[in-house]
């Protein structure tokens, strides 16, 4: 059963600043209420009252409510017009679609002198012989009924006949109420012989029995309208209680090995961008523009990051280790995305030494001059592609070069001299020069590579087969002043 509560209707009077003593109209439809109550103590200034779609059997409480101008009651389970003499400014009464089967009840409200408008639309006593007739000579203040205007020559017409019809009606309405007794004998039978199970287990009830429910013909009762009202809130009631017991997903921010997850619980959009320059990655999140940050909290770790997002997850796995201590967080002024940079902890070693190599060109004058002259586009090429590999590049051999290289017209077999050179010269371990120069396996014999032999390398996660062909090079006769070293040694 649901009541009238000052919450409710405080609730209902937000128009009004929540203030009930000063409210002049309030809706309280279709909250299932059974009673009307305080109305007539909180809200005496009230003028319009609206109680449609409920469950009230009686009218009742509204004596005390003077300036009321119009009240609302339909499809209620009302069988009677009762307790509105106090109601003074009344002109128009809405009880269409109840049970009112006592037409001589209108005879309450003779006292309201200010009622004009009055529906009973859909009433069992709408069904009486004479019902207009009668309704228009007993209450003679009125000017519409069930929305159609009164006319003086039917006023005329029903008051001769108002004797007659009175007797038809007082006939009717016995038989109605003879009905009506009947009706709720069954009901009550109906209630009692429900089995034990169906009552103790509502919830089986209304799973098993809810086509059944809605299936099964029955009669237009107040009680088959308050069966059906308690029948929709159980059913409510269990999907709510269904889905509070239903678990949530349990988001595994790692798996059983300790690995992190990738995980996206908000479902935003977001980039990761690798920075070959400044060797780091950046992650932009697209957060909610209007969020406040006090709702972000970052977690960068060493090989994931971690963003909480009003209580949602983000987690993010990196491939390579980063630098903890020296990542930034940044948010954009104009679309509020988070831009997070983390550098990495690895150096791009061919990378690195391809570029300190170039840079020794640029300030030595031991070195051609059209090499130098192309240092500066190579060393841009470089710089921003880095071999065009960001996830192996310790695999990446020179052959991928080549092409950039050629397109200056400066090849590979002109630059490997001057890069032997440079390690040659500094000595520092064969670790160093090793790291370097190394293509392949220090003890390869390449003096037996033959022509057309497939040589089969990973490149970006891929498996490639390449024909790495032996270019025929013919031997060049040594000038005529060309004077032999016997200390340098022989090639093998």
């Amino acid at each position: 059963m649901v009541r009238i509560t000052e919450e409710l209707v405080r609730k209902r009077a937000e128009h009004n600043e929540r203030e009930i003593g000063t409210l002049e109209e309030i809706s309280l439809h279709q909250e299932d209420i059974e009673k009307i109550e305080h109305l007539q103590h909180w809200c005496k200034d009230l003028k319009i009252l609206l109680l449609q779609s409920n469950l009230i059997s009686k009218i009742e409480n509204l004596k005390k409510l003077k300036k009321v101008e119009y009240i609302n009651l339909a499809v209620n389970n009302i069988e009677k017009i009762e307790n509105l003499e106090g109601c003074e400014s009344l002109q128009k009464l809405d009880l269409t679609l109840n049970f009112i089967g006592e037409l001589t009840s209108v005879e309450n409200l003779q006292n309201n002198l200010q009622l004009e408008d009055l529906y009973l639309t859909g009433n069992p006593c709408t069904d009486y012989k004479g019902y207009r007739e009668y309704v228009i000579t007993a209450l003679p203040q009125i000017k519409r009924l069930d929305n159609r205007e009164i006319l003086r020559s039917e006023r005329i017409q029903a008051l001769q006949k108002f004797d007659i019809i009175r007797k038809y009606i007082l006939q009717e309405q016995d038989e109605y109420r003879k009905k009506r007794e009947r009706q709720k004998l069954a009901a009550e039978i109906k209630k009692t012989t429900k089995s034990d199970k169906n009552m103790k287990d509502n919830e089986l009830y209304v799973l098993e029995d809810e086509e059944r429910f809605w299936s099964q013909k029955s009669e237009h009762t107040p009680e088959t309208r308050t069966e059906i009202a308690n029948h929709i809130r159980k059913s409510k009631e269990l999907k709510e209680k269904k889905d509070s017991i239903k678990q949530k997903r349990t988001i595994k921010l790692f798996n059983k090995d300790g690995k992190p997850n990738n995980i996206n619980e908000p479902k935003i959009e977001f980039k990761l961008i690798q920075d070959d320059e400044n060797n780091s990655f950046i992650l932009e999140l697209h957060i909610y523009r209007y969020l406040d940050i006090s709702s972000v909290d970052i977690d960068v770790q060493p090989t994931y990051v971690k963003v909480m997002i009003k209580q949602k997850v983000f987690q993010l796995v990196l491939d390579e280790e980063i630098k903890t201590d020296e990542c930034s967080a940044q948010r954009s002024k104009t679309t509020g995305h988070l831009v997070i940079k983390m550098p990495k902890v690895k150096v791009k070693k061919i990378t690195a030494l391809l570029q300190l190599f170039l840079n020794k060109i640029l300030s030595s004058t031991d070195y051609p001059s059209n090499i130098r002259s192309n240092v500066h586009y190579i060393n841009k090429v470089f710089m921003i592609n880095s071999l065009h590999n960001y996830n192996a590049y310790y695999k990446v051999p020179l052959h991928d070069a080549k092409d950039v290289i050629k397109s200056k017209k400066l090849t590979v077999s002109k630059l490997l001299p001057f890069m032997q050179k440079e390690h040659i010269e500094n000595k520092g371990g064969n670790d160093q020069r090793r790291e370097f120069l190394e293509i392949g396996r220090r003890d390869t014999d390449y003096t037996k590579i033959c022509e057309n032999t497939r040589k089969e390398y990973e490149y970006k996660g891929m498996h490639i087969n390449k024909i790495v062909k032996k270019s025929n090079i013919k031997e060049k006769i040594p000038p005529s002043d060309f004077i032999d070293d016997k200390d340098v040694p022989l090639l093998e």
